[in-house]
C-alpha cells in the first residue's frame, strides 16, 4: 500500500548517486586520473536496472493523484430510492477475538435495518474462550429477538475465506455485507449503502474506513495516514477512472450472485477479498467506491502486529498477481484497467529491490567518496525535491480532502510516514519473496485489544504476535546507516545526511519498538500508561 514511501527516499540518494557517478566518468577534470573499473560497473548497473523499476512505479503514484481528480466528477451521487428492502445476511468473521466480540455484535444490533430481513452470523473459528464469550453473546442477542447465529468451525481450513464460504452454505440473504472483530459499523450503514444496488450492474460496495485510535500513539498517526491515502486516492482514483480496485475485506457489502458467479471465496492467497474483487470484475460486475459512508475500526497499537499486517497484504497481493494478472492481460479489459491492474497487484516488487538498493548504499558512496559538498547542493537537492513531490502529493491530497482545515499538519508527520514505510521494507521483502518462490504461510491474524483512545492498554492481554529474529536485523540495519552517516559526513556529502537518517530512525524504531513490545508492551513513545480498571465484559481489564 505504501511502497512508494520507501521509493522516494531511496531515489532521492541513489538517483543523486547515479547522476554524480556518470558526472564523474564524463568530466574532463578528472580524465587521466579516474578510469572505470569493473567493481564500479557492477555497482552501477544494478543501480540503472533497479532504479528505473522504481522510478516507474514512483511515476504511477502521480498518475493516481493525477486521475483523482482529472475524473472528480465520477463520483456516485445520492442513491435511487430503494423499491425494497432485500434480505441480508450480515457475516462477522472472527479468530481469538475475546475483547471485541461483544462490542461488534453489540454496534450490528443497533442496525436500523429492518430485522425481518436480517440474517446475521457470528463465524467463529477461535480455539480459546473466545468461544464462550461469543456464543453467550450471542445467545444474549438472539433472546432479545436478533435474527443472529453462532457458527463454530473446529478447524481453520481456508481461514478467513473458508470461514466467509461456510457461511455462504446457510446464508439467506440475496446480499453479504461483512465486519472484521474491530469494526463499529454505524446503525445507518446498511440503509445508506443498500440502495445502490437498485442498479443491478453492481456487485460490491466498498465504504471507507475510519479509525477509533487514531491519535494513541505515534505509530496509529502513522497507519492513519497510510490508510487515508490508499482510501482516499487510490480507491478515489481506480473508481472514478472506471478500473479495477479491491474489496476490503470489511466494510463493504457484496451481492451474493457476484460471489457465486466469480467461483466463491478461494484461500490460495492470503489476500482473498482481493482475489475475489478481480475475478468478479472479470465477470463482468461492477463496483462502487462510497467514501461518503464510514465505518469506524480500531488500528494495530503494536509494531510487531503492524509488521504482521503488513507483511500479510504485501504477500497476498503478490501471491493475487501470480494468480489473476495472467487471466487480466487475456481479458477483453481496456488497456488502462490492465495497466493498473499490473501496477496495482505488482507493486509490493519494489520492498525486496528497496533493500537491496539500500545495502549498496555505503559501497556507492565510496566509489565517488571525492565529490564534494557543493556538488551534492547542485544535484541531490533538487533530485531530493523531485522525488519527494510524490510522497507529499499523494498523503496532502488525502489530507487535504478528508480536514480541509488542519491537513497542513500532515506535514510534520512525513519524516515519521517515511521512516516508519522504510523499517518494515525488510519484512515485507522477506514476504513478497516467500510469494514468489510459492513458499506458504499462514494467515497471520492482527490482534486487538479494544483500544479506542489514550487510556486504554494492551500491556498484559493477549494475542501479541511474537518478534522473531526479524527485529535483529533491523536494528542491524540500522547501525549500519548510522556509520553511513558517519562516513557522508566525514567526506563532505552532507546532502545525503538527511535522506541517511530516515534509514537510521526507521530501522531502530521498528526494531526497537518490535523488540521493545515483546517484553514492555506498554512503550509508545510518548503515552502515559493508563491506570488499572476493571473492563465491564468481565475479561481481564486494564
Amino acid at each position: 500500500m505504501h511502497t512508494h514511501l520507501l521509493t522516494s527516499a531511496l531515489l532521492a540518494a541513489h538517483t543523486a548517486s547515479i547522476g554524480q557517478y556518470w558526472r564523474k566518468i564524463l568530466d574532463p577534470t578528472f580524465r587521466g586520473i579516474y578510469h572505470v573499473n569493473a567493481f564500479d560497473l557492477a555497482m552501477m548497473i544494478p543501480y540503472f536496472l533497479v532504479l528505473f523499476v522504481l522510478a516507474t512505479y514512483g511515476l504511477h503514484r502521480y498518475w493516481l493523484v493525477y486521475d483523482y481528480y482529472k475524473y472528480r466528477r465520477n463520483i456516485p451521487g445520492p442513491p435511487p430510492q430503494a423499491t425494497r428492502w432485500p434480505r441480508v445476511t450480515v457475516q462477522l468473521p472472527i479468530f481469538n477475538e475475546r475483547y471485541v466480540i461483544e462490542r461488534l455484535v453489540e454496534a450490528v444490533s443497533r442496525f436500523d435495518y429492518p430485522h425481518e430481513f436480517l440474517d446475521i452470523q457470528v463465524l467463529d473459528d477461535s480455539t480459546d474462550e473466545t468461544q464462550q464469550v461469543a456464543s453467550a453473546c450471542v445467545a444474549r442477542f438472539a433472546a432479545q429477538g436478533l435474527p443472529i447465529s453462532y457458527i463454530h468451525r473446529t478447524n481453520r481450513e481456508g481461514y478467513k475465506a473458508g470461514a466467509l464460504e461456510n457461511g455462504l452454505k446457510t446464508a439467506q440473504g440475496e446480499f453479504v455485507a461483512i465486519f472484521d472483530a474491530d469494526f463499529i459499523p454505524a446503525p445507518d450503514f446498511l440503509r445508506r449503502s443498500i440502495p445502490y444496488f437498485e442498479n443491478e450492474k453492481i456487485g460490491m460496495v466498498q465504504t471507507r474506513w475510519t479509525y477509533l485510535n487514531r491519535d494513541y500513539s505515534l505509530l496509529t498517526q502513522v497507519e492513519t495516514i497510510l490508510l487515508d491515502g490508499h482510501f482516499v486516492v487510490e480507491h478515489g482514483a481506480r473508481s472514478r477512472r472506471g478500473t479495477f480496485f479491491n474489496f476490503n475485506g470489511t466494510a463493504g457489502v457484496w451481492r451474493r450472485q457476484a460471489i457465486e458467479d466469480a467461483g466463491g471465496w478461494e484461500h490460495d492467497t492470503l489476500t482473498e477479498d482481493t482475489d475475489l474483487s478481480y475475478r468478479a470484475q472479470l465477470c463482468g460486475w461492477k463496483f462502487l467506491y462510497l467514501p461518503d459512508i464510514e465505518c469506524a475500526s480500531e488500528l494495530p497499537v503494536d509494531m510487531n502486529g503492524f509488521k504482521a499486517q503488513q507483511a500479510r497484504w504485501a504477500k497476498g497481493l503478490m501471491q493475487t498477481a501470480k494468480k489473476i494478472l495472467p487471466r487480466v492481460m487475456k481479458s477483453n479489459a481496456p488497456w488502462h484497467v490492465k495497466a493498473e491492474a499490473f501496477f496495482h497487484l505488482t507493486a509490493n516488487i519494489s520492498y525486496p529491490l528497496m533493500v537491496l538498493l539500500s545495502t549498496m548504499l555505503l559501497p556507492a558512496m565510496i566509489v565517488r567518496f571525492y565529490q564534494g559538498w557543493v556538488q551534492m547542493l547542485l544535484i541531490d537537492l533538487p533530485l531530493f525535491l523531485a522525488s519527494t513531490c510524490s510522497i507529499s502529493s499523494f498523503y496532502l491530497v488525502a489530507q487535504k480532502e478528508l480536514r480541509p482545515k488542519n491537513w497542513w499538519r500532515t506535514f510534520l508527520y512525513m519524516p515519521f510516514v517515511m521512516a516508519t514505510g522504510i523499517g518494515i521494507s525488510v519484512r515485507n521483502a522477506q514476504a513478497v519473496i516467500e510469494a514468489i518462490i510459492g513458499k506458504k504461510s499462514e494467515f497471520a491474524r492482527t490482534p486487538k485489544y479494544k483500544i479506542e483512545g489514550k487510556g486504554d492498554s494492551f500491556v498484559a492481554k493477549k494475542y501479541r504476535n511474537k518478534a522473531g529474529w526479524m527485529p535483529y536485523a533491523e536494528v542491524l540495519l540500522g547501525v549500519y546507516f548510522f556509520f553511513t552517516v558517519l562516513y557522508a559526513i566525514l567526506n563532505e556529502n552532507y546532502a545525503t545526511v538527511p535522506f541517511l537518517l530516515l534509514f537510521v530512525w526507521g530501522y531502530l524504531y521498528t526494531g526497537f519498538m518490535s523488540l521493545g513490545q515483546t517484553y514492555f508492551a506498554h512503550l509508545r513513545f510518548g503515552v502515559n500508561a493508563p491506570e488499572m480498571r476493571p473492563a465491564s465484559s468481565g475479561a481481564p481489564g486494564f
